[in-house]
């Protein structure tokens, strides 16, 4: 269950119309929906993210898809590289079942928690840069949140890394210059930016890129569920989390 402070920043995130480009495209497809969810009531909103309040692993994505988490509510539910994604995660025993279709489902996380840079649906699942600096606050609040039991994050994708770079810095930790470059199986340690007095800043935080788990890299196979439960095993065991083998 949520804390008071992350459960309010998700009822914040979800009245969100920073954006137009973004609110006027994510509405206009919850009301023409798509013919296989044609019974189904969209949910047409900003996406907050999905898990525990103490969660030591956090997994950045990009965007909510248009008929995944825009219809159901949830980060990576009711999409094919939701399927993907958590049936990893449940391979790893960080999730209680194999599949999210609702944010209903009974579905658990076990010490993670999803997020995006950018939390609302975008036109053909390309945000604009001025779209994702307006959405950063989001992310920033989210980690400062999560500081006292984050430890480590694996970012699917070079846009969420980039995306996530500044916000990181921005809630107490360094980032290394040059910035790190995004590749799959890249591990970053953040440490503590001892700059600033943060209370509650643990000490490095634990980066890992891995590719993202669209349905073009999942179908064309750079990203298998092999290389997928890898990245997540090596996060969790960084950040203290059992996994299964």
């Amino acid at each position: 269950m949520e804390g008071n402070g992350l459960a309010e920043l998700d009822a914040r995130v979800t009245g969100c119309r920073a954006c137009p480009r973004l609110v006027a495209w994510r509405e206009e497809v919850a009301r023409t929906k798509r013919a296989a969810f044609a019974d189904q009531t969209y949910w047409g909103r900003p996406v907050p993210g999905f898990g525990p309040a103490d969660a030591s692993l956090l997994v950045v994505g990009l965007a909510p898809a248009a008929h995944g988490g825009n219809r159901t509510g949830r980060m990576f539910t009711g999409d094919r590289s939701g399927e993907v994604l958590y049936r990893a995660l449940y391979d790893v025993g960080l999730a209680s079942a194999g599949t999210a279709v609702s944010r209903d489902d009974g579905l658990e996380l076990y010490g993670v928690r999803i997020t995006s840079p950018v939390h609302c649906a975008p036109p053909a699942n390309k945000p604009t840069p001025a779209e994702r600096d307006t959405c950063r606050p989001w992310l920033v609040e989210e980690l400062e949140l999560l500081r006292p039991t984050l430890r480590t994050v694996v970012v699917l994708g070079a846009f969420g890394w980039q995306a996530a770079l500044p916000a990181f810095a921005a809630a107490g930790w360094q980032v290394p210059r040059p910035r790190p470059v995004f590749a799959h199986g890249a591990r970053v340690s953040l440490p503590r930016d001892r700059t600033r007095d943060v209370p509650g800043t643990p000490g490095a935080l634990e980066l890992f890129g891995c590719f993202h788990v669209s349905q073009r890299n999942t179908f064309t196979g750079l990203l298998t569920p092999e290389m997928l439960r890898d990245v997540l095993r090596t996060a969790a065991s960084a950040a203290g989390l059992p996994t299964r083998a």
